[in-house]
């Protein structure tokens, strides 16, 4: 049984750019730390926890300058939609390909692990498993095939929109790790902080 990391990448940043009109939709994703693309920091751990294939999903920018040549790169031409017909581009892509689940991530989220990636793959139970930091859900969160079609097509919400009708589908695994996403400049400046910059 196959499992697939599908990170989400396809947004504009519209709150990154807030106040600079000049700015491009990939500042965020694009922007480097420490000599490595925000987005390429986000992609590590998942490439790390060895799952059988890694997917990003892109939309608002071509990001085919940071992804490697192991990752598969979708495009979602509808990503101004929100970010479930992201997730449903990916989730298709992976029927397609036979995965039994996709574990989704985020390519703003720099601070998940390898061991977070890895654990959510591996729980023994579904269909729905969220990594948990102190008690808190997070991401990554695994989506098994029996219940991709029960997602929401559009909208700013995937899985969460399903657990609150169905709470009995959701399970959860303690992680380590840092689930904050990068929305903001100052979000930046502070991650950047912590890890170097070469901007």
């Amino acid at each position: 049984m196959s499992v697939a990391a599908v990170i989400l990448a396809a947004g504009g940043g519209r709150r990154f750019n807030r106040g600079e009109p000049e700015a491009m939709p990939g500042d965020k994703l694009l922007s480097m730390v420490k000599g490595r693309a925000l987005l390429s920091w986000a992609l590590a751990p998942a490439l790390d926890a060895g799952l059988d294939e890694v997917v990003v999903v892109s939309g608002a920018v071509d990001l085919r300058a940071v992804i490697p040549g192991l990752v598969t790169l979708l495009e979602n031409e509808d990503w101004s939609k929100g970010q479930a017909s992201s997730l449903r581009v990916g989730l298709e892509w992976c029927a397609s390909r036979g995965h039994a689940s996709a574990v989704i991530g985020l390519g703003d989220m720099p601070g998940l692990t390898a061991q977070a990636w890895r654990a959510v793959a591996d729980a023994p139970r579904g269909p729905i498993v969220f990594a948990t930091y102190r008690g808190m859900r997070a991401h990554p969160v695994r989506l098994d095939a029996e219940i991709w079609s029960m997602l929401p097509p559009e909208g700013d919400e995937g899985a969460r929109a399903l657990v609150r009708r169905r709470p009995e589908l959701a399970r959860e695994v303690a992680c380590v790790g840092v689930p904050s996403d990068i929305d903001t400049a100052q979000d930046l400046q502070r991650w950047s902080g912590e890890h170097g910059t070469d901007q």
